[in-house]
């Protein structure tokens, strides 16, 4: 049996998968589809899995992956948040944290993995809550920056994982 009717086979096991219920194996399988699978497959899958009511909702869900993430990757998402948070950030978040956001756009619109690892996952999580009503198309965005790491993903836990599986499965 090939590699790729292997894959197939795994795949098959997630057609209908439920969030609620993963098969246990959904971690190690995931790991094999993310190197096999295009990333745009992965990217859909995840922004299915942002857009279920049977995950946590896509703010708490990005600020979980921006927890993981290095610096580099920080900068990269912040980046995409705030071009999608639109001119009105400092006056739509609470607390001092649309000024400090926004702030970060005074550099020329790119954030530094330096000034991203100043930024709290709770203020990304605001962020991108305001960010998805503005533009709700943030999370496909977010969705495909994400989806080049594979490993962040991972840290959602086997029940988003499994909707993604789902997703892929159906495209397979």
């Amino acid at each position: 049996m090939s590699a790729l009717s292997n894959l197939l086979g795994m795949l098959q096991q997630y057609t209908n998968a439920s969030p609620a219920n993963p098969p246990a194996s959904t971690q190690q399988d995931f790991q094999k589809v993310a190197q096999a699978a295009p990333s745009d497959h992965i990217a859909a899958g995840l922004a299915d899995a942002f857009r279920s009511n049977q995950t946590p909702p896509f703010p708490e869900m990005l600020a979980n992956m921006f927890n993981q993430s290095n610096g580099q990757q920080r900068a990269g998402i912040l980046s995409q948040l705030l071009a999608s948070a639109g001119p009105g950030l400092a006056a739509g978040m609470a607390g001092g944290l649309g000024a400090q956001l926004a702030g970060l756009l005074k550099g020329g619109g790119s954030v530094t993995p330096q000034q991203a690892e100043q930024i709290s996952p709770e203020a990304v999580q605001q962020l991108a809550a305001h960010a998805q009503t503005q533009n709700p198309s943030i999370v496909d965005q977010a969705s495909s920056f994400y989806a080049q790491h594979p490993q962040l993903v991972q840290g959602l836990g086997a029940g988003a994982l499994a909707l993604i599986m789902s997703h892929i499965s159906k495209r397979a």
